[in-house]
């Protein structure tokens, strides 16, 4: 992984803020390809029952270390949410060696593979074993623990290219998202960098395509004709139930976070397909 994807000085640009008394965020520098300036962040959820939860880890710095003691450092469930937010799980899971580590299917296969291929940057890595995978099969099943459970809705979405997992962190009225949604530029991400979110050609291309202002439209026809091509049907519907849950703000791994209005963010977003529904 080359410093243009992931900065090699997460210290110095990441921004470690508390959105809610139970909620923080990591956000960092994160160029899609190397080219488009997306950004990356990490969410650190603190349940009801005093257990940790992280979602899309970032690098574990040692100001993302003091922020977890500050919390209890009872980290238990390490969560890729999608089958490419999963760079950081392994350097937690050491850290953590009693946590469960949850990501969908495919994704211990893909890492399986780039730890045996001499021409990846995961070559000879260590395996991390996964306590839940959600599938297809076992769609609306599969559960995590308890305790995880009072405090989550979850949805997997095998229907989306990368099938994602969205969350909603109930006590908060949170949807946590990886490559659902974007809300791009991703302002706060760079903020630390000296440099606009939106540099260069290209990233403000991908940013007028990935926006949530205005009618959205270039998203909209981003997740109608490529996102959801495979099944819009069953990705409508995950969708619809995603509509029906209570939320305010929107955390996505990619753009600034939503702090109000999210439930009606994502009813213009997710549009095309929550019409579908009815037709």
């Amino acid at each position: 992984m080359t410093s243009k994807l992931v900065p090699s000085n997460p210290s110095a640009v990441m921004v470690i803020r508390d959105i809610t008394p139970n909620i923080t965020t990591l956000s960092v520098p994160f160029a899609r390809f190397g080219l488009f300036r997306v950004g990356g962040r990490g969410t650190i959820v603190r349940l009801t029952s005093g257990a940790l939860s992280v979602f899309s880890p970032t690098a574990l710095t040692p100001e993302v270390r003091a922020k977890l003691l500050e919390k209890g450092d009872n980290l238990k469930y390490i969560i890729a949410p999608d089958i490419e937010h999963h760079i950081f799980i392994s350097e937690w899971a050491r850290a953590y060696p009693s946590a469960q580590v949850i990501g969908v299917e495919g994704l211990p296969e893909k890492r399986a593979a780039a730890a045996k291929d001499p021409k990846s940057p995961s070559h000879g890595g260590e395996q991390v074993p996964f306590a839940t995978v959600f599938t297809q099969k076992q769609k609306g099943q599969v559960r995590i623990s308890e305790e995880f459970d009072r405090d989550f809705e979850y949805e997997y979405v095998p229907e989306h290219m990368n099938k994602e997992l969205v969350f909603l962190y109930k006590p908060d009225r949170t949807l946590i998202v990886a490559d659902y949604l974007f809300n791009l530029p991703a302002t706060e991400q760079y903020s630390r960098t000296g440099e606009p979110a939106d540099k260069g050609v290209l990233t403000k291309l991908f940013g007028a395509l990935m926006g949530t202002q205005g009618r959205a439209l270039g998203q909209k026809r981003y997740l109608w004709y490529a996102g959801s091509a495979a099944d819009r049907k069953g990705f409508g519907e995950s969708a619809g139930r995603i509509a029906g849950w209570d939320f305010e703000r929107i955390v996505p791994c990619h753009g600034d976070v939503v702090e109000g209005g999210g439930k009606e963010v994502f009813r213009k977003v997710f549009g095309w397909h929550l019409e579908g529904l009815r037709k």
